[in-house]
């Protein structure tokens, strides 16, 4: 697809911005001697900058046009006094006030490159130092505040940060980073609205000088508070080999990005530098940089093609104070904020989709953009598993995307596996990729029972247990198990007969396996579908429960009974646990297949009326309660086994009365698995 525009586009920042950011501050020409603003010994005079900050009348909030015009002198003398100093001189001044940021790297980064600014890098460093700074002052207010404030804006604006640098100190960063009245120079690189020319170099410079004073004001705060100031732990990825999508790129796809992302219609040519250095950084294996880059300008082409197919032109360009940006989160909607229905997922399709909703929004998925921007992440441990997925990713709608005259490109032999991979790519971290995922991992716990470890006296004991009161309930567990699998047969591969056998408890695992690879929508779910598979989740973590602590004990007992350190009442428990392991075999399994085929079917089960639904609800929370009460049975501290037979007696003839209550399965309350 090849989008057309009326006229080349020059800026994606709007008048009123692009005044604030490229013009309002070399309005006035004047300098300001760098010992009003720095003392010999480096100490920041912050009076002289609170100075310029402008207020308005009467009710004394921050002018920002005022301020940006009477601040834009004053970062000028600082760029020219931090351009004059040697890394040396530099360091030995003011090193040690960037420690309280937990990354003085990144800052040090940032003043290299103030020697001989390359404009993407610039760019690039201020994203860092704004993401660096955002987490360190979360750290400072946790030193009197308790719910520190998700966006950047809310934290600056906040009583205790004021409480602890001023409210004057406060409202300087506003007018840089924390409004969208001020400069809001984060916000407009973040989310890819800025090109690198855009960014006069002097606020990077301001920026750097600015957190050296807020270090140096926290330093007297600590001391006269006899405070300790404490990081808090960067997050960490897990499940690399869940993010890892794509085959490793090789040298020929580098070679053929370059030329795609001059190509392709949803990269403006004021971006370039970013995608270039974006592709750079991969090779250097700077795989944070790499997205970190990435992820503002992948936002920008969507922006361009959203705009395009919605036919909103305007909507590319940054908002004013008064509306929202335009954004991941809306471009991913299923709707417009005029409740008209969003084009872009049906442009992009499914798996596309799925992907930037894994990678960015759900919130068991890493959430990329999220943790990078706000500064949750150790940049120097970025894995290279999930730049690699997400700049491939981006190497497919630069394709996807592109002028008609790279026919011969799209057909290259490197490009095509990872146009397909992209193709059929499906959801991993969505609550319906999820509880596919905990079905599995239930089953093959299950299937580790057939492979505990037996007695050689074991049987003939269990079978004189067998005699008792107690297993008339066990036998009658059975049948009414039976009873359920003869009205889900039609519905499972003819050789799912006999639950609890352990030769067709592999056929019953090949069963999940197929359910769980069938197709489910999950785009857009409804609120109820979302709460039905919470519900599902639920039972099926208490089932996983239950069958790690079965085999924790079994295995705990079994070690107990070869060195005779049993008492008889221990000895007989064992057994009972023995003979539980027997009962509960099938109906876990049972159960395993009912919440894959309610699955399977939820959105069915979710258009019946009212009534129907909250029946169908009220039936799975009752599978639920039976799974919560069996993790208590179950429990190494109880281990009730007799009581266990008899409670999972009770479940099994609920379960058979509400399916037999229906007419047929697929007038089940919520129950109609079509397979």
């Amino acid at each position: 697809m090849e989008i057309s525009l009326v006229n080349p586009v020059s800026t994606c920042l709007s008048s009123r911005v692009h005044y604030m950011v490229c013009e309002l501050g070399f309005e006035i020409k004047a300098s300001h001697a760098i010992s009003t603003i720095l003392s010999d010994n480096g100490e920041v005079y912050w009076r002289t900058i609170t100075e310029h900050v402008q207020y308005g009348e009467p009710d004394h909030n921050v002018d920002y046009v005022r301020s940006v015009r009477s601040l834009g002198p004053l970062c000028e003398s600082v760029h020219l006094h931090l351009q004059s100093l040697t890394m040396k001189q530099f360091t030995d001044q003011f090193v040690m006030w960037f420690q309280w940021t937990n990354c003085s790297e990144i800052f040090i980064g940032m003043f290299d490159t103030l020697k001989s600014p390359h404009t993407a890098t610039m760019a690039l460093n201020l994203m860092k130092l704004t993401s660096c700074l955002e987490r360190a002052l979360g750290d400072v207010f946790f030193l009197i505040g308790k719910d520190c404030p998700f966006l950047l804006r809310d934290l600056l604006a906040s009583q205790e940060l004021a409480m602890i640098f001023g409210q004057s100190v406060m409202d300087v960063l506003r007018v840089f980073i924390g409004s969208p009245d001020g400069l809001n120079l984060r916000n407009i690189l973040w989310h890819g609205f800025a090109s690198p020319q855009e960014i006069p170099v002097k606020y990077s410079s301001m920026l750097l000088f600015l957190t050296v004073g807020l270090g140096q004001v926290l330093k007297n705060y600590l001391l006269q508070t006899a405070s300790t100031l404490v990081h808090r732990p960067y997050i960490a990825f897990t499940n690399l080999k869940e993010l890892h999508v794509f085959s490793d790129l090789n040298h020929e796809l580098f070679f053929l990005a370059e030329e795609l992302v001059i190509k392709s219609s949803i990269v403006l040519r004021t971006m370039l530098p970013f995608w270039i250095t974006a592709l750079t950084s991969f090779r250097q294996n700077r795989y944070a940089d790499c997205v970190i880059l990435l992820l503002p300008q992948l936002e920008n082409g969507l922006r361009l093609l959203f705009t395009t197919v919605n036919k909103c032109p305007s909507r590319l360009l940054t908002a004013e104070s008064s509306s929202l940006y335009t954004t991941f989160d809306e471009m991913l909607a299923k709707q417009l904020s005029n409740e008209k229905v969003n084009q872009l997922p049906l442009v992009l399709g499914e798996p596309a989709m799925e992907f930037l909703w894994d990678f960015l929004n759900h919130q068991e998925g890493p959430r990329v953009r999220d943790h990078l921007s706000h500064g949750e992440i150790s940049l120097n441990d970025f894995p290279r598993e999930i730049a690699n997925s997400v700049l491939a990713f981006s190497i497919t709608l630069l394709c996807r995307f592109s002028k008609d005259d790279i026919a011969i490109i799209k057909e290259h032999t490197f490009l095509k596996p990872l146009m397909s991979c992209a193709d059929c790519y499906s959801s991993q971290f969505h609550p319906i990729a999820k509880l596919k995922k905990q079905v599995l991992k239930c089953m093959k716990s299950l299937n580790l029972w057939s492979h505990l470890p037996v007695l050689p006296e074991e049987q003939e004991q269990v079978q004189e247990i067998a005699g008792s009161e107690k297993d008339i309930a066990a036998v009658a567990c059975g049948c009414v198990t039976a009873d359920i699998l003869s009205l889900l047969q039609p519905y499972l591969s003819p050789n799912v007969g006999l639950l609890g056998d352990p030769v067709n408890s592999l056929l019953t695992e090949e069963l999940l396996i197929e359910l769980c690879n069938k197709h489910v929508r999950i785009l857009f779910c409804p609120r109820s579908v979302l709460e039905i598979v919470v519900v599902l989740r639920q039972i099926s973590t208490q089932c996983h429960q239950v069958l790690c602590q079965v085999i924790s004990t079994c295995e705990t007992r079994y070690k107990q009974w070869i060195d005779k350190s049993l008492r008889s009442r221990q000895r007989h428990n064992y057994l009972r646990l023995r003979r539980s392991i027997k009962l509960l075999f099938p109906i876990l399994q049972l159960i395993l297949i009912l919440i894959t085929l309610e699955l399977i079917n939820i959105h069915t089960a979710c258009e019946k009326n009212p009534s129907e639904y909250q029946q169908y609800l009220k039936f799975l929370k009752l599978i639920l309660q039976y799974a919560e009460n069996l993790v208590s049975y179950t429990s190494p501290e109880k281990n009730k086994w007799d009581e266990t037979v008899e409670l999972t007696h009770k479940a099994l003839i609920k379960i058979r009365t509400f399916l037999e209550e229906q007419l047929t399965l697929v007038q089940l309350a919520g129950y109609s698995p079509h397979m």
